[in-house]
């Protein structure tokens, strides 16, 4: 058995180690390809520079190496090579990196080269003069850089052949030791062994009951760190606009402020103001969605006129930001939360808006597929990176900070949308290309799996929820 194991744990090492090796090796090899496709390029400009203010003298006495440099008329007859005689070479008019070359200044390709019997890396660029200066050079085959290489990788492969068999071989020891008693700490480890059958049962419960515990403790650890972050996190974003209302203010009470800064220095107060009350509420209004149950009930009510209402009390915004804000879709009537509707259509329309360029759009739709109501947000605004997107509904996550205290953003509005949703049992999606805009779809259950009661239908909802 022992044997088994170390010949298994030494075979797989091994076999890790080479594909590491070969993926490795595979890297180097595009790596030095880049490097040697940049340096081909600098090389082209420099030669074409040395031909531009000497002409044809420049390649007397010049030492090329390892670099093959051809000169091309305007009617791609070769004027020079200084590898194979220019007036035994075909016209190279129709040569691809040519070709480039003469419609947008600069041309690359990469071949085999019936002339010379290898694979070349070409680089044309197109003169003043209407000419074209073309170097190449040979592509290093994976081979080379392999036997390059070759004293380092078998040095390597020497000292893991060494340690993986002393790693193999101590690890083979130590699963088979004896076993002299029971870890509680461990009880899986006795699982189906033939000298623990009668207390199986006994190291189950305990391993259930470990399981048990653990589980609760990081749901603990993990409740009080959210709570830990939300708390420095409030406490952070309420901080900015209580230092600049009492810097403000008292600028003012003594006197500091000039009389023409006066009512400046007080619509930023009012400012400021205003951005730590809708902060605030939207706290509030986040806190309460967090302690929603099953106690709350839902209404009869139709998503597409309280989205209607949503987009009718941004159109001041909208107008603001030469935003042009629209709706369209059919009535949409479902058993849900008005209040939390509204507070859906509201914040995606408000940052679509806030995160617009002017002269923008925003378009919003609302519609019924089956069972669902679906609401679509789409912006033609700066978008979200896609690394950002998979944390844009965390409470206080902004992607761009110096936009959101620009626009007034607070860092809750996608939080709440994700909440209020989540407790509808529907489901959010969003779409971005950076620069190009964002769009979010909301998918809604038309009955939710909750209690309701009929009541009439809200005309008005909160703006700030």
């Amino acid at each position: 058995m022992s044997s088994k194991i170390f010949k298994a744990i030494w075979t797989a090492a091994i076999l890790v180690f080479l594909a590491s090796l070969v993926l490795i090796m595979g890297i180097s090899y595009r790596y030095f390809s880049s490097l040697q496709k940049s340096q081909l390029r600098n090389e082209t400009e420099l030669v074409a520079q040395g031909l531009m203010l000497s002409g044809k003298t420049y390649f007397k006495d010049l030492k090329t190496e390892n670099y093959r440099i051809t000169w091309i008329d305007v009617n791609g007859d070769v004027l020079y090579d200084n590898e194979v005689n220019s007036k035994s070479m075909e016209n190279h008019l129709e040569r691809d990196e040519v070709k480039q070359a003469l419609k947008t200044g600069f041309g690359e390709a990469i071949r085999y080269s019936n002339t010379l019997a290898d694979r070349q890396l070409y680089a044309a660029k197109r003169l003043p003069d209407g000419s074209i200066l073309r170097i190449s050079i040979v592509q290093a085959a994976v081979w080379i850089l392999v036997f390059d290489f070759a004293q380092p990788i078998f040095l390597v492969i020497f000292i893991a052949l060494i340690l993986s068999f002393f790693l193999a071989s101590r690890l083979a020891r130590k699963i088979v030791k004896p076993i002299n008693e029971i870890n509680l700490n461990r009880p899986e480890r006795y699982y189906g062994k033939e000298n623990y059958k009668e207390v199986e049962p006994l190291l189950h419960h305990i391993s259930a009951l470990k399981r048990r515990l653990k589980r609760d403790q990081e749901e603990i650890e993990k409740t009080a760190l959210i709570r830990q972050e939300f708390t420095a996190n409030v406490s952070h974003e309420l901080k900015t606009p209580l230092h600049a209302i009492s810097g403000y203010a008292e600028l003012l009470e003594n006197g500091l402020a000039k009389e023409k800064d006066v009512k400046p220095f007080a619509g930023k107060i009012r400012d400021e103001s205003m951005r730590l009350t809708k902060l605030v509420e939207n706290i509030i209004n986040l806190t309460n969605l967090d302690s929603v149950d099953a106690e709350m009930k839902y209404e009869d009510c139709d998503f597409y006129r309280i989205t209607e209402n949503a987009v009718d009390s941004l159109e001041a915004a909208a107008s603001s930001m030469e935003v042009n804000l629209s709706i369209k879709g059919t009535e949409a009537p479902m058993k849900a939360s008005p209040q939390m509707l509204y507070s859906i259509a509201y914040n995606l329309c408000d940052n679509a808006i806030k995160y617009n360029h002017r002269g923008g759009s925003v378009k919003v739709s609302v519609m019924q597929n089956g069972n669902d109501t679906i609401l679509v947000v789409k912006d033609t605004g700066i978008g979200i990176p896609e690394e950002n997107q998979g944390r844009i509904f965390e409470r206080f996550y902004r992607v761009n900070k110096s936009r959101s205290k620009e626009v007034g953003g607070t860092g809750l509005g996608l939080s709440i949308v994700k909440h209020a949703v989540m407790i509808h049992n529907g489901t959010i999606e969003v779409h971005s290309d950076l620069g190009k805009g964002t769009e979010f779809i909301v998918t809604l259950p038309n009955m939710p799996e909750k209690p309701f009661i009929t009541c009439h239908e809200t005309s008005s909802y909160p703006e700030n929820l």
